[in-house]
């Protein structure tokens, strides 16, 4: 049964996986706010704004204690890689990611509506992608997969096979730092 004092702001089964495998169980309710980079925002600047607001917004609507939510960016270049639009946006990115490093920067903020304390903070990992054949490109856009990822790839499904290493937080690429988000709700008192 979940914890009715937890919530997490997010639709994310991974992200409800990886809390569930550290032994917290929660709620589930996505945010409806708008996912758009402010002009002249910093890629993690945007991932801890949307993280804040996601957060505060699940809390105005439901009840409950502690609220978790989070914001998984991918960055290369200095472009921003969220969920592609369609499968031509999906194969830009994937083309953009082969045989090159990229940043995954994931934000989370644990609040405590009791006591209004908010607990956010960025990871990053950077992620190493093998070169990929137009062949590959291809049968994993059709596969579905990429739609509903940042950067069009999944590092927990068929695309690990394509990320030659990580330097940093596995947790964080799936969508859920949660190391850092474990620590967060012990040091809000929402689990010990």
């Amino acid at each position: 049964m979940p914890d009715p004092d937890i919530v997490l702001a997010s639709a994310s089964p991974r992200r409800a996986d990886l809390l569930a495998s550290a032994g917290i169980t929660v709620r589930a309710c996505p945010s409806s706010i708008d996912e758009s980079q402010m002009e002249g925002e910093m890629p993690e600047e945007h991932a801890l704004r949307l993280a804040a607001e996601k957060a505060r917004e699940v809390a105005s609507s439901m009840s409950g204690r502690y609220f978790i939510a989070a914001d998984t960016i991918v960055v290369s270049d200095g472009e921003i890689m969220g969920k592609p639009i369609d499968a031509a946006d999906a194969e830009r990115m994937l083309r953009k990611l082969s045989g090159s490093v990229h940043e995954v920067i994931t934000a989370y903020t644990v609040l405590d509506t009791l006591t209004g304390r908010e607990i956010s903070e960025a990871v990053k990992t950077l992620v190493y992608f093998r070169t990929l054949h137009d062949e590959e490109i291809r049968s994993y856009i059709a596969s579905g997969c990429p739609f509903d990822k940042a950067g069009a790839y999944a590092i927990q499904g068929a695309a690990a096979q394509m990320i030659r290493k990580i330097d940093g937080s596995y947790t964080n690429v799936v969508g859920l730092p949660l190391c850092e988000v474990v620590e967060a709700l012990r040091n809000v008192g929402a689990v010990h």
